[in-house]
């Protein structure tokens, strides 16, 4: 057993444990409170799972699942940056790349390379696992936003054209949870006034 290999792995296992802590903006189902990172990367692999079926392309499942559980490790240092914060997105790319060196490098290099390089890919979003996972990354807060009643939505004063606008690919990974999505989380709240007309 290679002692030094094992004490870094669970080192980088107890670093993750503060994904936990990490507070998003997208409520509950019940709107009681928001979900947090952990919850959020769960949430999205037990998804992909299931809708895999509808993927535009055939995926990778294990290696889909993995960058959704690893992708957000980053917000331990540089935090969650919300949807429809653009002040934030300004900063969001350097941000995240930084703590991606830092985090992913606590690992034995074999394993942080490999992470590190499933971030890169998540982030590129070219490959059908990439494509398919944004998909994923896009719907679980739009299914949750109009559980809770658009309560997100209504407290940042979220705009139609902005949500447009942050799922102009989702269909890139899979058209039919796209169209799904539009038709029954998104278009119901803009009929019922929960999100802003344009400005």
């Amino acid at each position: 057993m290679d002692i030094e290999r094992l004490k870094k792995q669970f080192g980088f296992i107890l670093e993750i444990d503060k994904e936990k802590q990490i507070g998003r903006q997208t409520y509950l189902s019940d709107g009681a409170r928001k979900e947090n990172d952990a919850e959020h990367a769960w949430h999205m692999a037990v998804m992909a799972i299931l809708l895999s079926e509808y993927a535009n392309e055939k995926v990778d499942m294990l290696k889909t699942v993995a960058m959704l559980l690893t992708h957000d490790l980053v917000e331990i240092d540089a935090g969650d940056t919300y949807a429809y914060d653009e002040e934030g997105h300004k900063t969001k790319e350097a941000r995240e790349a930084r703590a991606a060196d830092r985090i992913y490098g606590l690992l034995p290099e074999d394993q942080g390379q490999k992470l590190r390089k499933l971030w890169d890919e998540f982030e590129a979003n070219e490959t059908p696992e990439a494509k398919f996972a944004h998909a994923m990354d896009c719907v679980q807060p739009m299914m949750l936003n109009a559980a809770s009643d658009w309560k997100s939505w209504e407290e940042h004063g979220v705009r139609c054209e902005q949500v447009m606008k942050r799922n102009e690919r989702t269909g890139e990974g899979s058209k039919e949870l796209w169209e799904y999505a539009y038709e029954n989380f998104l278009l119901p709240g803009m009929e019922k006034g929960k999100l802003k007309k344009e400005d």
